[in-house]
């Protein structure tokens, strides 16, 4: 009977350690865990049981086996009964324990970081408002979750992890109120809305919280864009906006419609407000500067000998030339884009303590209508501006008989041109300093610099700055003339290589080339959202005015012979001293 029991003993705790091993990863190690009975009962029940039986399988053998028999039989039912109840329950348990871990492995990576999941900066490419505030929704819920299950006797972390709470309950809200409106719209709803009698569309396809319809114009678009807004506002009821678009595959242009609920464009025009109490402080401040810097420059070019009343004398011409090329040009400018409907942030000038100024910046802040607005707004600025500095230099040149300066002549040191091409342009007009012999030239004063007239001076000055805003890059005036006249892709290539000519200028020692290509690169990189109708031409006039800009453009900012560098392209200036 002894051996009977005893083999019976090892049989069931090979049995535990066989489901044991089964589940033995779900089994915690640490100490406490196995001193609780209540979180795992048979972990220490089963040992005991089986020392138990050892003791009396011991005692049996020393005394009478025949009357201890039935007291070990119903011992030993007793300890196999606990035994199974007890790896019943462990086995629940290890269950329980891997389901959990199961969701919590999928919970963390469902609610990794969007920031910095690469993955789900793929979908975000395809920007939907929606899916970013449910994650950041699920966030906030786990977060919260988190803190609520953290106990602490320290009522200073308490009372820290309150007030997490209520920030989080907050912006929980705030994410619950904005789910409500950033819904994406319903595909199937809008698709009923196109027809042979607005827009035909042959496909579709979800675009963020919208849709990219393909298909082809039935009607004029000035017709079917406010028709069909309107019936897809309805159908989905809340305001949309929609983009008439051209698409290139394998060399067949397709017409698109691109369908995006006006909230999230609203949005997205917040966000990037300048129109703000800040934007106009930085405006103002920025002026501020700019006309400091432009005092400061003026400086450089006075006499050696000059007093306070020659200065002023000096360089109010010049500060009221350039006042008046930035004036014209901004109403010109705000003028135009009224005309569009379009919104325009602050102006923001740019100071430099090169040129004093290097042109005014502005950002939309509504859509545009089509090409030809993103066409004539910057068209208006940079005509303008060269219209008004060309006016100014002739008439310097028609009251002094040449544009060396009279009596309140500005002095061009020849370390201004020094390593700058970008500024040769007015070498080339007012004339270089010595010639290549190192001789210094009749009409340059020897130690000073080359005379100029102030007046004449702020037309060039204007002439050349407005030239660098009509480069096609980023979102400059050039870049935006570029992308209604060659499109998005090809403005994309020539902001490309025209920031790769002013590094290459840059690395050279140009300051000027370095510092507007850093500007340009960085500060109004990118593009522009595109219009509303970008399927419309821009026609033969406006993309003739278009040519002729980027020629002056080209022409002022062209190294040339002026005594920058020694070339034979260009000859002797036209006009150089008397009439």
């Amino acid at each position: 009977m002894a051996t009977l029991f005893t083999t019976s003993c090892a049989s069931s705790s090979s049995s535990s350690s066989r489901v044991l091993g089964k589940n033995a990863f779900y089994i915690p190690s640490s100490p406490s865990f196995y001193s609780s009975s209540s979180k795992l009962p048979f972990g220490q029940k089963t040992k005991f049981s089986c020392k138990r039986l050892n003791l009396y399988v011991k005692a049996e053998n020393k005394n009478e086996p025949s009357s201890s028999a039935p007291s070990v039989a119903v011992e030993e039912r007793i300890n196999e009964e606990t035994e199974k109840k007890d790896l019943h329950i462990g086995n629940e348990m290890s269950k329980e324990s891997e389901n959990e871990a199961e969701e919590k492995e999928k919970e963390k990576q469902q609610e990794m970081d969007w920031k910095t999941d690469e993955e789900f900066k793929k979908f975000m490419g395809n920007p939907s408002i929606e899916a970013a505030i449910k994650l950041e929704k699920k966030r906030a819920d786990r977060k919260l979750k988190e803190l609520g299950q953290e106990t602490s006797d320290n009522p200073l972390v308490g009372l820290f992890n309150k007030l997490i709470r209520d920030s989080l309950s907050r912006e929980k809200e705030r994410l619950e109120q904005a789910e409500e409106t950033f819904k994406a719209l319903d595909l199937n709803k809008l698709k009923t809305c196109f027809g042979f009698d607005t827009f035909f569309a042959t496909d579709v396809r979800r675009f963020g919280d919208g849709g990219i319809f393909i298909g082809n114009l039935r009607k004029p678009i000035e017709e079917v864009i406010p028709k069909l807004e309107k019936k897809l506002s309805e159908a989905a009821g809340r305001e949309v906006v929609v983009w008439f678009m051209e698409e290139k595959t394998n060399d067949i242009t397709k017409q698109a419609c691109v369908v995006q609920p006006k909230a999230e464009m609203d949005l997205q025009f917040e966000s990037t407000k300048l129109s703000t109490p800040w934007g106009y402080v930085s405006a103002v401040a920025l002026c501020v500067s700019t006309f400091g810097t432009i005092a400061l420059t003026s400086g450089f070019f006075v006499k050696p000998d000059a007093t306070i009343n020659d200065y002023l004398n000096d360089v109010a011409p010049l500060f009221g030339g350039f006042l008046t090329i930035l004036g014209v040009s901004e109403i010109t400018t705000r003028v135009t884009a009224g005309r569009y409907g379009v919104k325009l942030s602050p102006s923001f000038l740019v100071p430099s303590n090169w040129t004093g100024c290097l042109g005014v910046m502005n950002n939309y802040e509504s859509l545009l209508p089509n090409k030809k607005a993103l066409f004539d707004i910057p068209v208006a600025r940079t005509a303008s501006a060269y219209l008004t500095s060309l006016v100014l230099a002739i008439a310097a040149f028609i009251s002094d008989g040449s544009f060396n300066g009279g009596d309140n002549a500005l002095y061009i040191r020849p370390q201004f041109f020094y390593n700058n091409p970008l500024l040769s342009f007015i070498q080339y007009v007012v004339g270089p300093y010595t010639d290549d012999l190192g001789n210094v030239l009749p009409y340059a004063v020897e130690g000073v610099g080359v005379p100029v007239d102030p007046l004449a001076f702020a037309g060039l000055l204007g002439m050349v700055v407005t030239s660098l805003n009509l480069l096609p890059c980023g979102r400059l005036e050039g870049g935006r003339i570029a992308q209604a006249m060659f499109g998005r892709s090809t403005a994309t290539l020539l902001s490309f290589a025209t920031s790769f000519l002013l590094g290459i200028g840059g690395l050279s020692g140009s300051v000027l080339c370095l510092a507007w290509g850093l500007f340009a690169t960085f500060f109004r990189g990118g593009e522009e959202i595109p219009a509303k109708d970008e399927i419309s031409p821009l026609g033969d006039d406006r993309f003739a005015w278009g040519c002729v800009l980027f020629l002056i453009c080209f022409l002022t900012l062209f190294p040339n012979g002026g005594g920058t560098f020694s070339s034979s392209f260009f000859g002797a200036p036209y006009f150089r001293g008397d009439l």
